[in-house]
């Protein structure tokens, strides 16, 4: 089966307002960079996005932030864009913030379809308050719930014409669960392939698991933060 979308305006033509949508990466690397784009240019608002991070001020989730098109952020670290810590301090924006490892495991969980599982991160904080808790070997753990989402947003290095992946480096981190814990799960692409053109045992996310896929034209790959050594 083909998978391959036209193009990224193409691909977010059917996402409406108000939908849930996975946005991989880590900081702007692995970032869905022209789905996102895509997705601010059509205007779709409402939205309650899980991602990482908040990206930064101009690239990635911010420009979404910017034109208040984000109802809702589920992410683990929001430091990088003074937009989004204005809209939070000024009570605009929603926003749940998640444990990195327990992010990861709650949307393994929804892709794994399992319904819940113990874990001692948060027990003790405000991030365990309304949950129910155990005492497990000595050790209070708190029951977490499984994350999905209608729509995922993941970037890889490579794809095939069925929606198989691969990821390159750090761009494999949050991409591989997100594309198993939504409904719908849009990949773009650096490079696209024939089907047999990547070798099967390094396909990491199997295209099962993509309804499309979008080749982008050209990637910025910014630095999130620059440092120089003195």
């Amino acid at each position: 089966m083909n998978k391959v979308l036209a193009n990224a305006d193409e691909a977010v033509a059917v996402i409406p307002d108000g939908a849930t949508i996975m946005m991989g990466g880590f900081g702007l690397c692995g970032i869905p960079e022209h789905l996102i784009a895509a997705l601010h240019r059509r205007g779709t608002k409402d939205l309650t996005v899980i991602s990482n991070n908040a990206g930064i001020d101009q690239f990635g989730v911010g420009p979404l932030l910017h034109s208040r098109r984000i109802r809702k952020m589920i992410a683990t670290y929001v430091g990088e864009n003074k937009e989004f810590e204005r809209q939070f301090l000024a009570k605009e924006i929603e926003v749940e913030l998640v444990p990195q490892g327990t992010f990861s495991e709650r949307m393994r969980a929804a892709g794994a379809g399992i319904g819940g599982f113990f874990t001692p991160t948060g027990a003790g904080t405000l991030i365990a308050e309304g949950k129910e808790s155990r005492v497990i070997n000595g050790r209070t753990y708190i029951l977490e719930a499984p994350l999905s989402a209608d729509f995922a947003f993941v970037k890889a290095w490579k794809g095939d014409r069925t929606g198989n992946l691969v990821y390159r480096k750090t761009s494999r981190n949050f991409n591989p669960v997100m594309a198993t814990a939504a409904r719908h799960t849009i990949a773009e692409v650096e490079e696209l392939v024939d089907p047999g053109g990547l070798d099967p045992d390094g396909v990491h996310t199997p295209g099962i698991f993509v309804k499309g896929i979008v080749q982008g034209p050209a990637y910025e790959k910014r630095i999130e933060k620059k440092v120089t050594r003195g």
